[in-house]
């Protein structure tokens, strides 16, 4: 018997078939914008509660039930796969992630170490189990990663950037190093997606938060190959959402590279994004987070105007074109969900 997972309204858009209604999850939709769970940081550390399979289902299966969404991603970081590659991990108030040990010279690549079996991960595929387990069965699971480039860009920088430089320049300089880090990467990357496959996780999402920072030619010459081979990598027949942020000129070259699903940022009009990716692949968006900021009217009309836009044309995913803010009223994600489901319902 087919699972119901498999029937749901995110899977058949993934796969651009028909939906009675657009499915939309959002990413972030699980975080401190939520009261329980500023509560529950009170007495734990952020990569405690990472660590913590149990919890992490928790937040995300009350998150899904709370707000009603369609599809549930795992409560987790993009950062978490680069302590058993070597580098050590901190999440400081105030500065968010620091690697205490990055890559600044080809040298330092040697140290690095490819993650050739899940165990040092495997509480994150608990993760994935739990958060299965507890979900209705016709709500699937997303699995996630950071995308080669953007963690390749935290080893380098050590932290967050403004400006990519080191990262950056480190790819201009030396691209054997380049290649030999990312090419580490790819295949770290490959074992830990496809264990949060074999977990339990119904499609995976790769996240290119930090790629917006490179022009095409950069794009096509030191990230294109290493995206591609790993999204060819990943389990067949299973969704892969592919999310890049910052210029919409590397929307071609990103749906080159992969994914059945290609998520698009706010920067770009859907309509526009949709026909340039190409309307044999399904699209995820883009709703600016910052309008969850405003008054529901102003919600309504812009998720209206997005709706619109693609025209009931099947293989949309609604979701924000990144994260829901920290200082977004619960009510107002709540009120965008439903506007979704009802302005959508076909």
């Amino acid at each position: 018997m087919t699972p119901a997972w498999n029937d749901s309204l995110f899977m058949k858009a993934a796969r651009c078939e028909p939906t009675p209604r657009t499915p939309i999850w959002l990413m972030r939709q699980a975080g401190r914008y939520m009261a329980d769970y500023r509560r529950l940081r009170e007495s734990v550390s952020f990569l405690e509660l990472c660590r913590n399979p149990e919890l992490c289902a928790e937040v995300m299966i009350t998150t899904v039930e709370r707000i009603g969404v369609d599809a549930a991603i795992i409560f987790s970081d993009l950062l978490l796969i680069l302590e058993p590659m070597g580098l050590k991990l901190e999440f400081t108030a105030g500065e968010g992630p620091m690697l205490h040990d990055p890559v600044r010279e080809a040298i330092d690549v040697d140290r690095i170490s490819v993650l050739d079996e899940i165990g040092p991960l495997e509480y994150v595929c608990e993760t994935v189990r739990h958060t299965r387990a507890g979900l209705d069965e016709g709500i699937p699971v997303i699995g996630f990663a950071g995308a080669p480039f953007t963690l390749a860009g935290y080893m380098i920088e050590g932290h967050g950037s403004r400006d990519f430089r080191r990262a950056k320049s480190f790819m201009y300089r030396d691209s054997g190093a380049w290649d030999a880090l990312m090419g580490k990467l790819v295949d770290s990357l490959t074992v830990y997606l496809n264990a949060q496959i074999d977990a339990g996780a119904q499609a995976v999402q790769l996240f290119d938060s930090w790629v917006g920072c490179l022009g095409p030619a950069d794009y096509r010459k030191y990230v294109l190959p290493h995206s591609k081979r790993l999204i060819e990598s990943i389990k067949p027949g299973v969704p892969i959402v592919h999310f890049g942020t910052g210029n919409p000129t590397l929307l071609p070259l990103l749906t080159e590279a992969g994914g059945s699903v290609i998520g698009i940022d706010w920067r770009v009009d859907l309509a526009d994004a949709w026909a340039t990716v190409g309307h044999d692949r399904a699209v995820q968006g883009n709703l600016d987070p910052v309008v969850l900021l405003s008054t529901k009217d102003e919600i309504r009309r812009q998720a209206e105007a997005i709706l619109k836009s693609v025209d009931g044309r099947p293989g949309h995913i609604f979701n924000l074109g990144h994260g829901v803010l920290p200082q977004t009223p619960v009510e107002n994600v709540i009120a965008l969900v439903d506007m979704v489901h009802e302005m959508s319902e076909r």
